[in-house]
């Protein structure tokens, strides 16, 4: 098991934390189709925000319970910051929480 893996699991806990408490979680999913996209972070079909939801806490925990490689870049601050550049005082804690996600994904396990 990556050394990281009990880090990143309590990082993603936190970024689900502050999805709901920003109210930008949802009990109920997209269509499959919506979840389906090929494009980056899904942004044709989905808002950022449910993409976290839905494609990556679910894909994270997948590679986490199965003991699988950790990507070896991210660059989900980035895409953060591009969405929510007019937002930026409600989604400042989100964004910090992606910026530590990042920076443990890029550290050397």
């Amino acid at each position: 098991m990556d050394r990281r893996f009990p880090q990143i699991a309590e990082q993603l806990l936190l970024i689900e934390r502050e999805l709901r408490v920003l109210g930008w979680w949802s009990d109920l999913p997209p269509s499959a189709q919506a979840l389906a996209s090929r494009e980056p972070f899904s942004v044709d079909t989905l808002e950022f925000h449910q993409w976290l939801q839905w494609i990556f806490l679910p894909r994270m925990k997948v590679i986490l319970e199965q003991d699988l490689p950790l990507p070896n870049a991210s660059g989900i601050l980035e895409m953060a910051e591009m969405v929510y550049a007019s937002r930026q005082s409600d989604a400042r804690q989100l964004q910090q929480l992606l910026a530590q996600f990042d920076r443990l994904i890029t550290e050397v396990s």
